[in-house]
């Protein structure tokens, strides 16, 4: 059953009234407020392969979903803790990386460490599979044969690509899209337009906003790309929020789901009346929270069907 909206806002007002946990600060730490959150989950990420957790640790049965060993056993006797954005991808641009990887700035890199820790990105995963996807970016590919009997995820090694199962295109989606505007991560067009197609596809169901809920409590905020607050389109500039020195905390949750006012981030649209607004029209507060879309420019509103408000001179 697909979730309505008004009960993801419902859930969302719910959860601003609970008590807040601290986000973690590294990736162990994370890992393990992982398995709290997950420790009701039956089934593994990718390969949607039964899954039983015992003393913290998630073992899969490969014979029920008829998974097939490609190559490394042990590793696929157990769960991991998969990046769906990789290391790598929000790595590669620090200094720390460039000095020593990701054991460097893994070490002396307090920014990479909360994003390496970011809860949102993580899901546990067969541990083979984990290691064959490597950093490969996402596509789609027919035709492509299967490496690891019926688990459903395809692998280009030679092209270093990686299709996963339909059913959860649209969750990664949105993981993308949170890790891309609170990091300031660039998406290429083509990436972009891939994850567009697989948000619409696969919205939210109600385990993916159940799964969110606890996190976005453990957090201190939400993936607004989730609850709907923030809508990604094509060309849409990240605001990089998440990059400040200060994790979000409680009292700034609502204010974040509005952009800061900047010559990037100042035009903002009104869904329902497909006008939009500038940062000193009279209008531009008063949009509701379900109904904004932001855009780069004024351009960028126009090229999406927007018109400016009358009373917006």
């Amino acid at each position: 059953m697909k979730y309505q909206w008004p009960v993801v806002y419902a859930v969302l007002l719910q959860l601003m009234s609970f008590a807040l946990l601290a986000a973690p600060d590294d990736f162990s730490e994370a890992k393990r407020l992982a398995q709290r959150i997950y420790s009701d989950e039956n089934q593994t990420f990718y390969c949607a392969c039964p899954l039983r957790w015992q003393g913290g640790k998630g073992i899969p049965d490969l014979k029920a979903c008829g998974y097939q060993v490609r190559k490394n056993g042990p590793r696929a006797q157990r769960i991991e803790w998969e990046h769906v954005v990789p290391a790598h991808q929000f790595g590669r641009n620090l200094s720390c990386w460039q000095q020593g990887g990701r054991e460097q700035c893994g070490r002396n890199d307090d920014e990479f460490r909360r994003m390496e820790a970011d809860l949102f990105n993580l899901k546990p995963a067969i541990g083979e599979v984990n290691g064959d996807r490597a950093n490969f970016a996402f596509a789609e590919l027919p035709g492509a044969r299967a490496q690891h009997g019926a688990c459903p995820i395809r692998i280009d090694f030679k092209r270093k690509l990686a299709e996963p199962r339909a059913e959860i295109r649209g969750d990664i989606a949105r993981i993308y899209f949170y890790m891309a505007d609170k990091y300031a991560l660039q998406l290429e067009d083509a990436q972009q337009q891939l994850f567009l197609k697989w948000h619409q596809a696969d919205p939210v169901d109600e385990r993916e906003l159940q799964l969110h809920q606890r996190i976005a409590q453990q957090m201190g905020q939400p993936n607004y790309f989730v609850t709907g607050s923030r809508e990604w389109y094509l060309g849409y500039l990240p605001t990089g929020y998440g990059r400040s020195a200060t994790p979000p905390t409680a009292a700034k949750v609502t204010k974040q789901s509005t952009p800061a006012v900047t010559g990037a981030t100042q035009v903002l649209g009104n869904k329902n009346s497909k006008l939009y607004h500038l940062a000193h029209c009279p209008g531009f507060s008063q949009i509701g929270e379900k109904n904004r879309r932001w855009f780069s420019d004024e351009a960028a509103a126009l090229d999406a069907g927007f018109h400016k408000a009358k009373n917006c001179d």
